[in-house]
């Protein structure tokens, strides 16, 4: 009996274990700080200005991960770097100083109960290429077991 309590634990935890959870990156190794540099956006109208000299400009960029779900998109300066991991490359960007809140579009006001949206935050951007060779950046949003990504592709101009 002890063994089948075992059994049903070890099934309901692998149960909750979503693609993100064990997810180890991209095993991009390849990308120059050069070629990340520049501005991305994505469908949402989100746009990050990474520059060369390691400096941001963030406009409606939404919370990672459960972050998400509060609703809140955050514009400000901070500061970005290329970081080489086992699993592949990876954008770390902090917002250091937050000069606007909006919500996503399509949300009311926020819920009275959810935290207030921080004056600074970090992502963690994987890096990969697409069927083009272009660089992607992206992170995971929402629940882990669901796999959600929030994609940048490099802006284009109008």
């Amino acid at each position: 009996m002890r063994l089948g309590g075992l059994m049903v634990v070890v099934t309901l935890l692998a149960a909750c274990a979503g693609p993100y959870q064990y997810y180890e990156g991209t095993g991009l190794h390849d990308a120059t700080t050069a070629e990340v540099a520049g501005a991305w956006e994505n469908v949402e109208g989100t746009r990050v200005v990474l520059r060369g000299d390691g400096t941001a400009l963030l406009d409606r960029l939404d919370g990672q991960d459960f972050d998400f779900e509060d609703g809140w998109r955050l514009s400000g300066t901070g500061t970005w770097r290329l970081a080489d991991d086992d699993g592949g490359q990876v954008v770390r960007l902090a917002l250091t100083a937050r000069t606007r809140v909006a919500m996503r579009p399509g949300l009311t006001a926020a819920d009275p109960s959810a935290p207030e949206p921080p004056s600074t935050y970090a992502w963690s951007f994987y890096v990969d290429r697409d069927e083009r060779d272009a660089l992607v950046l992206f992170f995971f949003y929402g629940d882990p077991d669901i796999g959600n990504t929030y994609v940048m592709a490099r802006e284009t101009t109008a």
